[in-house]
């Protein structure tokens, strides 16, 4: 009897485009013509999206931030960064009821980088000091985005027996 030991198909991702979508900077303080050193405060929200494309195996991935910075003294708006910024994934050998984390997860994880570089860059660029994104960690983003999610839908289901 010989028997037939099955290798694992091994996930593979290639990277094949990275590109920014849409961007937007507002310096509102000069704008306003403020002089004199300011401390901003900054808050970061991310979202994802992804799509299947017409190609087979292949997946584009955007990463939207918005970045509204304020005086921490006034809480006078600074400026404001809005950010697309895509990839275009070849995937493979990944099962399909693990695609949507994998590619919510492991593609951002790709991306990021080089998005946290292009808000250094424009920050800088704005008159600002670089802004250095801390490290998102994609796994808890979707996992929380998983549970609002399904309490959301447990929330809205007419079945549900209220106590």
């Amino acid at each position: 009897m010989t028997e037939e030991t099955q290798q694992p198909i091994q996930p593979s991702m290639n990277i094949l485009a990275q590109f920014i979508r849409d961007m937007s900077f507002e310096n509102i303080l000069a704008q306003k013509g403020t002089e004199g050193e300011v401390s901003p405060d900054v808050d970061v929200q991310v979202n994802l999206d992804a799509r299947k494309r017409s190609t087979q195996g292949q997946y584009e991935i955007i990463i939207k931030l918005n970045v509204n910075s304020k005086s921490k003294e006034n809480a006078d708006p600074l400026f404001l960064l809005e950010v697309e910024y895509g990839g275009i994934f070849q995937i493979g050998g990944v099962p399909d009821e693990q695609m949507h984390p994998f590619l919510l997860i492991e593609c951002p994880r790709m991306l990021f980088p080089f998005l946290r570089r292009i808000v250094s860059d424009i920050t800088r660029d704005g008159g600002f000091p670089p802004l250095n994104l801390e490290n998102i960690d994609f796994l808890q983003l979707y996992k929380r985005e998983a549970a609002r999610r399904k309490s959301q839908t447990e929330d809205t289901d007419p079945n549900k027996v209220l106590n």
